[in-house]
């Protein structure tokens, strides 16, 4: 069996979340689980996350699923329904939607359902993705007392939270239309929850903070006292002796200046290791950091142990994890750590622990 293997850890995800509720003690919290809960298991990470007071989703069969093994929380479909047929199944299994636009609401409203619903009625503060326009607004919430809603809470999205002064301009403009209102409110994403604590209100909605990683390019999860969910593993499988001249891996992208030692990693983009990741790539081998050497292969990658004398065949190795981080790696590859959480691919086994 290739020893490539992911583990996710519970204990991990309960302190993440309790570090959520001492950064925000006074609001409700909802742990976001969309995306197969960030890679790491919806199912496992309720489990994790069975404290909180809520979770949210994207797909209607997630919800579905939670509500079936017994999940009694709140749970909110973050992009709402996208038909009018899925109404009936989010009243039976007492859904929570969003909804983001006027025609949901106009559906909404034209339609019978057996149980009244409570909305959290998204507006575009300012990202432009989805959200009623601040105009629209007061007529939205005018049509949703007149349809079977049970509940109406306000909710927005900051594009640029992970700022020192990323909320400012759209809490101004959410404050605009929603100071009249005397409804609750759901704002708080993990960065806006770490940073901005004039954003709690009601509700708080953290993602990959749950996970273990940072929202943040000026703080690392360490700092934050966040720990690892995930640390995907595997081993050295084949050494290598290059000399001056030497290259490694497709296209010969690095080759030796000097004498080496080349480990080869089970592990490769088919895995979820990010193609992309190129020569320098932080990587930690039989408890040594150390760097990627040339381009990921679909089921192998090559590292640096020239300094590692100890590193042979069978030696362990953290791609990301526990004592690497994930955002270092996902840094040195240009994207960031939900990508790579999201990414791990249904091919490697996945062990649960519980470190606490």
């Amino acid at each position: 069996m290739r020893p490539i293997r992911a583990s996710i850890d519970l204990g991990a995800l309960r302190h993440n979340l309790a570090v959520a509720r001492r950064h925000a003690p006074s609001a409700k919290l909802m742990a976001v689980v969309k995306a197969n809960a960030y890679g790491h298991g919806l199912m496992r990470a309720a489990r994790g996350l069975r404290d909180a007071d809520a979770f949210a989703v994207l797909e209607l069969d997630a919800a579905v699923r939670l509500r079936e093994a017994g999940y009694a929380h709140r749970i909110l479909l973050l992009e709402g329904f996208f038909a009018v047929s899925e109404l009936e199944t989010i009243a039976d299994h007492r859904l929570a939607t969003v909804v983001h636009s006027m025609e949901q609401v106009r559906l909404l409203r034209s339609t019978r359902v057996k149980q009244k619903l409570e909305v959290h009625l998204k507006i575009n503060t300012g990202m432009n993705r989805l959200g009623i326009a601040l105009r629209d607004v007061p007529r939205a919430i005018e049509l949703l007392q007149t349809a079977q809603i049970s509940q109406i809470v306000l909710m927005t999205h900051f594009a640029c939270a992970e700022e020192h002064d990323g909320v400012r301009e759209q809490l101004q403009r959410f404050e605009q239309v929603a100071s009249t209102q005397p409804l609750p409110r759901n704002l708080a994403n993990s960065a806006a929850l770490l940073r901005h604590p004039s954003t709690h209100a009601d509700w708080v909605r953290p993602g990959i903070m749950l996970y273990g990683a940072s929202p943040f390019d000026d703080q690392n999860a360490e700092e934050l006292g966040l720990r690892p969910v995930m640390t995907l593993t595997s081993e050295i499988i084949a050494t290598q002796e290059l000399k001056a001249g030497d290259a490694v891996g497709y296209c010969a992208s690095f080759r030796a200046t000097q004498p080496m030692r080349v480990g080869i990693i089970a592990c490769g983009y088919a895995d979820g290791y990010p193609r992309h990741a190129s020569t320098g790539a932080p990587v930690r081998v039989a408890g040594v950091r150390t760097r990627l050497l040339g381009r990921v292969s679909m089921d192998m990658l090559c590292v640096d142990i020239t300094e590692i004398p100890q590193a042979e065949t069978g030696s362990e190795v953290i791609l990301w994890g526990a004592g690497m981080p994930v955002e270092a790696v996902a840094a040195s590859a240009g994207t960031v750590s939900y990508e790579l959480l999201c990414a791990l691919a249904l091919r490697v086994p996945v062990i649960e622990i519980d470190a606490l």
